[in-house]
């Protein structure tokens, strides 16, 4: 597979995220992916072929290695890199779809006519959807990972023996791991780095949504004010000074008591 490609894509992103994005574009591209190609990939390169088992029975050794290695971390990593990052694609692809429509629009229009979009990658209406949505899948799928590496792999650790007792085993061998130390430092740093993602994710979320209700808030402040304003300056001179005491009401008191 060409990452480079696949990171000449994801880059581009980056104009698009927010600060807390960038910090997990950089996580993924310096300590997923870089880690994945350069590191992770020739450690697990010779798993299969340095499995031994103390048994000469045909077929022993594979099916043991089947049973302790349904899925290898390293295809996993790959598939997992892959489905959180294509979020990420889809925000890309929204602005150019904006981009588009907006340039289309101006053709047929002319190029003094009303912008549809006035900041293509601004995240507003459908596209503020699509980022938040984006976030909320890449957090679920690095969620969903590290339970199935959690399911396959205990405590995301690898034993330096394991004992096997599946046939056509003639009955309980003990086989080895190559290099377990070295790959659960790996699989301990890859964990590590995809709970940092979440978390990012997560705040990041939170963030835009909180930025949403504050803006809302201060949109309605702000319509409220004028409202008021609106209403006294639409009030006759006489009146406005009972508004200012009563609010909308008018005094009841002005003009009809009188000193005993």
């Amino acid at each position: 597979m060409n990452w480079g490609i696949f990171e000449g894509l994801l880059s581009g992103v980056n104009k698009y995220s927010t600060a807390f994005g960038r910090i997990w574009l950089s996580l993924v591209f310096i300590f997923r992916l870089l880690v994945y190609v350069v590191a992770a990939e020739r450690v697990w390169s010779d798993d299969h072929k340095d499995f031994d088992c103390n048994t000469r029975q045909p077929g022993c050794s594979n099916v043991c290695f089947d049973h302790f290695f349904p899925v290898s971390h390293i295809r996993l990593w790959a598939l997992q890199l892959i489905l959180v990052t294509c979020p990420s694609l889809l925000v890309i692809m929204h602005v150019a779809y904006r981009e588009a429509r907006e340039q289309k629009h101006r053709e047929v229009a002319g190029e003094n006519c009303h912008q549809l979009y006035p900041n293509p990658g601004k995240k507003r209406g459908g596209l503020w959807w699509t980022y938040l949505l984006s976030l909320v899948f890449k957090a679920a799928v690095d969620v969903v990972f590290l339970y199935i590496f959690h399911r396959f792999y205990k405590n995301y650790t690898l034993p330096s023996v394991v004992k096997c007792e599946v046939p056509p085993c003639p009955n309980i061998v003990d086989c080895f791991i190559s290099r377990p130390t070295e790959k659960n430092i790996f699989t301990l740093f890859m964990v590590v780095t995809a709970c940092l993602c979440i978390l990012l994710s997560v705040v990041e979320a939170c963030y835009l949504v909180g930025k949403r209700c504050q803006e809302s808030l201060l949109s309605r402040s702000k319509s409220s004010r004028r409202e008021t304003r609106h209403l006294w300056t639409s009030l006759p001179s006489g009146k406005r000074h009972g508004k200012s005491l009563l609010g909308l009401g008018e005094i009841p008191w002005v003009g009809r008591c009188s000193v005993t």
